[in-house]
């Protein structure tokens, strides 16, 4: 992160000061020292509710060198609840170690690199990955065979032989495959929150739009009667010998972008409408039933590439963008008119000091709506509030900006907000270089005192207060 974040002594001495206050900032922290670099990480069902803790699946990917084949892995979490963790536990943690809160549950043998994890919100035990090919790939991750990653195997890869006698080299069959892209989709991946609706964008520069409304009633069957939720590996085994992979051919491909598309995002309301953005600096909104051309397509969205895209779940008007112009913008769809170029944002954000990578709203309350985090290269995962533009009391802090996490010491490439536990959060860099392994996962949650009202958090410190003058003895 010489380049982004200043010269390696800057970040070191920056992680140490951050580092120093995580008692103070987090209610929870884990650190999780990664063997090989994830691209992707996402949140999966919480299957376990415990007094001081709770355990959900995590998906992440392993993106290897070719002496092992990349995998996709289901993690079991152990989430400690709020105000459980001492404050002198979530400090003292080895950069270099794995996390206890942290398991491997099940190793899918992936083909090819896995770029991008998506799950289904009609079933997260569904998901979908984009790879280093034209296809989507979409898995009942609880019905698929517990594999492991031997040494020395061949690289898994889109085109390898499936007739191969050497079952250590054979990845996991998809349960379906989407098609529909001429080249590349690696990045650009969606699926639908009002219906099991996927969408894919890619370097032929389209949106691709599939249903599998008519493929996954019997997936989430299966797995109910493969495996329990703690335990791994499955009794049935689909290998590439056994069972070829359904195909799905798109509902639509639509046409507007003059670049590769790098992001997309359905409408929280409406499997038919949607937008993406792009290389061409474009943000484009789409309505299918109108047909595969724009429905508004803002240009030069910003200046510069852009990286990212979320809607809304809470208030479908407003979308953001992220770029390499270091900036995330709010945009209000309302404003955009139809026609090339129409609209400005509602806002600016500006706190990076690199290219944005990722963005996502706030997921689980209604009344957060106006919150939301973005990631960047600069290594910084920032937490906004659009409410709190033009009430800044820090003149030094950029606007709406009111938590900003620098537990990462390199480009963060993916998080994840847990709609299951509010204000929780998994992110994972691309900082294998600092830790001596393949990056880092970090599972955290801000402590309360900085997002609840003030007028809460100043009653809640002076009765703090008065209670340790009780408890003082007087001389």
């Amino acid at each position: 992160m010489k380049e982004k974040g200043g010269s390696r002594a800057a970040v070191d001495e920056r992680y140490a000061q951050w580092k120093s206050l995580i008692p103070v900032l987090y209610d929870w922290f884990a650190n999780h020292n990664l063997v090989w670099p994830s691209l992707s990480c996402r949140w999966g069902p919480q299957f376990e509710q415990a007094t001081y803790k709770n355990r959900q699946r995590l998906y992440l990917s392993e993106q290897t060198d070719g002496s092992v084949p990349n995998t996709l892995v289901i993690a079991n979490c152990e989430v400690v609840k709020p105000r459980v963790a001492a404050a002198e536990h979530i400090s003292q943690f080895n950069e270099e170690a794995r996390s206890p809160f942290v398991k491997k549950y099940k190793t899918i043998i992936h083909p090819g690199e896995v770029n991008r994890i998506r799950e289904l919100p009609q079933d997260s035990r569904i998901i979908a990955t984009h790879t280093d090919s034209p296809d989507v790939l979409i898995w009942d991750v609880e019905a698929q065979p517990n594999r492991h990653a031997v040494l020395g195997a061949t690289d898994s890869r889109p085109d390898l032989d499936v007739n191969s006698t050497d079952s250590d080299n054979i990845p996991n069959i998809p349960d379906l495959i989407l098609r529909g892209h001429e080249e590349n989709a690696e990045f650009a991946l969606a699926m639908c929150p009002a219906e099991p609706y996927v969408l894919s964008g890619g370097k032929d520069k389209s949106v691709v739009w599939w249903s599998i409304q008519d493929h996954i009633s019997g997936l989430g069957d299966s797995s109910k009667s493969e495996t329990s939720p703690g335990a791994s590996g499955s009794k049935h085994s689909k290998t590439a010998n056994e069972k070829d992979s359904p195909k799905v051919d798109p509902r639509g491909v639509f046409h507007g972008h003059d670049s590769t598309v790098e992001d997309v995002q359905f409408c929280p309301s409406s499997a038919q409408e949607f937008c993406s953005v792009g290389d061409d600096a474009c943000l484009i909104l789409w309505d299918a039933r109108t047909g595969t051309s724009p429905a508004v397509k803002v240009e030069k969205a910003h200046g510069g590439d852009v990286h990212c895209v979320d809607w809304n779940l809470h208030d479908v008007n407003y979308i953001l963008t992220g770029s390499a112009d270091n900036s995330v913008r709010m945009w209000d769809r309302r404003n955009l008119g139809p026609g090339g170029g129409a609209g400005s944002p509602i806002h600016k954000f500006e706190g990076h000091k690199a290219a944005v990578l990722c963005v996502q709203a706030c997921i689980w309350s209604p009344d957060k709506a106006s919150v939301f985090g973005s990631s960047a290269e600069d290594g910084f995962l920032n937490v906004w509030d659009h409410d709190k533009v033009g009430k800044k009391k820090n003149p030094n802090s950029p606007g709406g900006l009111f938590f900003q996490h620098a537990g990462h010491r390199d480009k963060i490439v993916d998080f994840h907000w847990n709609s299951s536990d509010p204000w929780t959060i998994v992110s994972v860099s691309d900082d294998g270089e600092s830790t001596g392994g393949g990056g880092t996962l970090q599972i955290w949650r801000m402590s309360d005192l900085i997002y609840r009202p003030e007028d809460e958090v100043l009653s809640e410190l002076e009765n703090f207060k008065s209670h340790l003058a009780s408890c003082t003895p007087r001389a």
